[in-house]
């Protein structure tokens, strides 16, 4: 018997058995095709999850970190981008075991499911409480509490690339409105404002103003570091809420270097009250694995299951 762990995301779906123990089988990659629809999403979910377990052993679980807010307790998605258009009320619970036959699916966001990898396995590992904080495309976030996830009653808890933000008046979100986090910290967001603000036309995306900050460039350091501030503060507040036992920051940003790590954590710590200083920031620890890891987690953890040989 085997768990296979889904990661799913607007352009890729990454499937892998995973073990007792968190480990990895081979990971299988397949295009999402979310242009498509949700009935060949679903499709394509099933192929992942049946080429993940070539070993032979069959899957009697699976676990799905997915785009998109999810009600958990009927794996429906309540909420999209118009990335994956017509996912608003998928249940993929349902659509997967029409595909796969009787087994049991769980379903998270996939920052949730990131949290709870970084929670079993990762930098978070044998804390009671974390607060994850996923910065890359978007901003989003998680929080597990007692050892549990907490998504609030409207499965939106952790979105905090939507909190009202100092220094993002003005700016556009992706929903919609303005003067959100993610519109002042996310990748996206700082590519669009060193271009707004003059700055060299030929860099094509944040990759390029990260390194052109790197290298020097005044304007790209300021749009850098006014995006790490304003992430950093943001964190802060949220530390100040609910005074977890540890911070976990990953996504793509969080690799930036160091004037955006210095900048963010500096901004974090410069908010907080003396009882709260010594809540470590920590980079995250599992990488692109993280989803696939945390999305199996709760069905191992409550109910392990024999896996087959590497």
């Amino acid at each position: 018997m085997s768990t296979v762990g889904v990661d799913l995301g607007g352009t890729k779906i990454s499937a892998a058995i995973v073990d007792a123990d968190g480990k990895l089988h081979a990971v299988t990659t397949l295009p999402t095709r979310a242009a498509e629809g949700p009935e060949v999403v679903l499709d394509q979910v099933a192929e992942a999850v049946r080429l993940a377990a070539v070993c032979g052993s069959p899957v009697t679980a699976v676990g799905v970190g997915t785009a998109g807010a999810v009600d958990p307790a009927t794996g429906t998605i309540v909420s999209a981008t118009d990335t994956f258009p017509r996912w608003v009320g998928t249940n993929l619970v349902t659509g997967l075991r029409e595909r796969l036959g009787e087994v049991e699916v769980e379903v998270h966001n996939d920052v949730d499911a990131h949290a709870l990898g970084e929670s079993w396995r990762g930098a978070g590992a044998g804390k009671a409480s974390m607060l994850m904080v996923a910065a890359g495309t978007g901003i989003g976030g998680a929080l597990i509490l007692d050892g549990v996830l907490r998504t609030g009653a409207h499965h939106i808890g952790g979105e905090i690339g939507h909190i009202p933000a100092p220094g993002a008046e003005g700016l556009t979100c992706t929903c919609g409105r303005e003067g959100h986090l993610e519109a002042l910290s996310a990748g996206p967001a700082i590519h669009r404002r060193y271009l707004a603000l003059g700055g060299e036309e030929t860099l094509s995306d944040t990759k390029q103003v990260v390194a052109a900050a790197a290298g020097g460039d005044e304007l790209a350091q300021r749009i850098v570091v006014e995006a790490a501030t304003g992430l950093g503060r943001a964190i802060a507040g949220i530390l100040t809420t609910v005074d977890p036992d540890v911070v976990v920051v990953g996504g793509g940003l969080a690799s930036a270097g160091m004037l955006w790590w210095k900048a963010m954590t500096e901004a974090l710590h410069g908010e907080l009250v003396s009882g709260l200083q010594s809540i470590p920031v920590l980079p995250a620890a599992l990488g692109q694995s993280a989803a696939i890891i945390g999305a199996a987690a709760p069905l191992i953890r409550h109910a392990p299951t024999l896996h087959c040989a590497q």
